[in-house]
């Protein structure tokens, strides 16, 4: 699904009232869409007492087309301006906040600002629904909590990348206004769980191991074993036919891996790599890597320092990075703050995939293309969840390599949700980084309901 910033959205609006629909229209089906998912998500609407907060642009007129098709449907409704002093007079259950669209430039302010806080101030025992976006979110200043967003045509950056969306936009529903679909133009998307129906698919009853790929994973120096032990189980765990690990000790892995030796491996019958996990710093060992392989290869952590500060080229997609923001500093030299422009950037100037992981793990193409991962949980923040990826994309990509840019999207995306599966059973302080693998089955079963 295509994720819009505040210009790519005037630029549809404008398309699509240039060919014919009026703007008066819009805005009509905007409020609209909104009294219809409050009536849908807090029935029954008639013992509701609804707040409506409009500000002076837009959003404040899809505000006013809310109230105006609420009106004596609920229990109690406030329509309030913000521009005017006016006292809320009765305690809300839901408001709606219509104050500030994506048009925002800098912090809130003024009214706008004083609504803000008070919207905020209401919340919990009111739930609030946001018009577009909350309130102020992506202006580098406070915002509204949202407990419901619904946004029009498309999903703006702001709703998953603006500092603290996590937290303020709820429930995110995008509801279709008449924007043309032509005009909905741009290099970002975000990853929706049909998108990998395909690679969920049971497979054909003659398949055999030969079908799936062999991967091969490079690390577990010593002292870290268990780094390459769970990169290979991951692999095998997601569908790899074959996997091998070389590392210092086989003695650790999982009877269903194979083992080679660290210092001395083949790369004969090899259809994907994941070097790092565990391997220490060795230069040498990724330059011959970068060298001799010539099938997709998943670069991991000390494979990234390994290659930090060097002039390194990729292969395009087959070659695949997956820095956390520490690494990824590392890769790029300096301190960066925009994750989306420093991960675009780098995909394109070195000719590779790179894989920027954190909450809304980013997924960057050389071509410029970014992709939004919306699966993850803070059960994740544990050593060895970085190691499962690796072993997981390498797997992916090893059974599905005519496909490698989807094959990556979906690693990115079942780690995530077998996170967020696993929080649910056992909270978000006590998943370890393997206990994510039992949650695959789970995960890969939602991608085909």
């Amino acid at each position: 699904m295509k994720v819009l910033t505040a210009e790519q959205m005037r630029e549809a609006d404008r398309i699509t009232i240039a060919r014919g629909t009026p703007g008066e229209v819009l805005m009509e089906n905007a409020g609209r869409r909104v009294s219809e998912a409050i009536e849908r998500e807090f029935s029954p609407l008639a013992r509701q007492r609804v707040l409506v907060v409009c500000g002076k642009g837009n959003n404040g007129g899809d505000g006013r087309v809310v109230a105006r098709l609420l009106r004596g449907r609920v229990a109690d409704l406030q329509e309030i301006e913000i521009e005017k002093p006016q006292e809320v007079r009765f305690s809300p259950a839901i408001i709606v906040d219509a104050i500030l669209g994506t048009g925002l430039s800098g912090p809130a302010k003024g009214a706008a600002l004083e609504w803000i806080r008070k919207i905020n101030s209401l919340r919990p025992s009111a739930k609030v629904v946001a018009v577009d976006i909350p309130s102020g979110l992506g202006g580098g200043g406070e915002f509204v909590y949202a407990d419901v967003t619904v946004t029009f045509a498309a999903p703006k950056i702001e709703h998953f990348l603006a500092e603290g969306a996590a937290e303020a936009v709820g429930h995110l529903i995008v509801a279709e206004i008449g924007i043309a679909p032509d005009a909905i133009q741009s290099d970002l998307e975000v990853s929706e769980s049909r998108d990998f129906a395909a690679f969920a698919a049971p497979r054909k009853p003659a398949s055999h191991k030969g079908n799936f790929g062999h991967v091969l994973i490079v690390g577990g120096a010593p002292g870290k074993m268990g780094a390459a032990a769970m990169a290979g189980l991951a692999a095998a765990r997601v569908g790899a036919g074959l996997t091998t690990v070389a590392c210092s000790d086989s003695s650790r892995l999982a009877p269903e891996l194979m083992s080679d030796s660290l210092e001395n491996f083949s790369l004969e019958k090899i259809t994907t790599v994941g070097v790092g996990p565990g391997l220490g710093m060795n230069r040498p060992l990724l330059e011959r890597l970068l060298r001799e392989v010539t099938v997709p290869m998943v670069i991991d952590a000390d494979g990234l320092n390994s290659i930090a500060g060097t002039n390194f080229k990729g292969r395009g997609v087959e070659t695949i990075l997956t820095p956390h923001p520490g690494e990824m500093q590392r890769l790029v030299g300096a301190k960066f703050t925009d994750r989306l422009s420093t991960a675009r950037a780098f995909a394109k100037e070195r000719n590779c995939c790179v894989v920027l992981k954190g909450h809304r793990t980013l997924i960057a193409y050389p071509d410029g293309r970014v992709w939004i991962n919306p699966t993850g949980s803070p059960s994740m923040a544990k050593g060895g969840s970085g190691d499962i990826l690796t072993g997981m994309t390498a797997g992916m990509v090893a059974q599905f390599s005519g496909d490698i840019e989807r094959a990556v999207r979906a690693a990115v995306f079942l780690h995530g949700r077998c996170g967020q599966l696993a929080a649910e059973d056992l909270t978000d302080k006590c998943v370890l980084a393997t206990d994510l693998l039992h949650y695959l089955p789970r995960a890969f079963r939602e991608c085909l309901s």
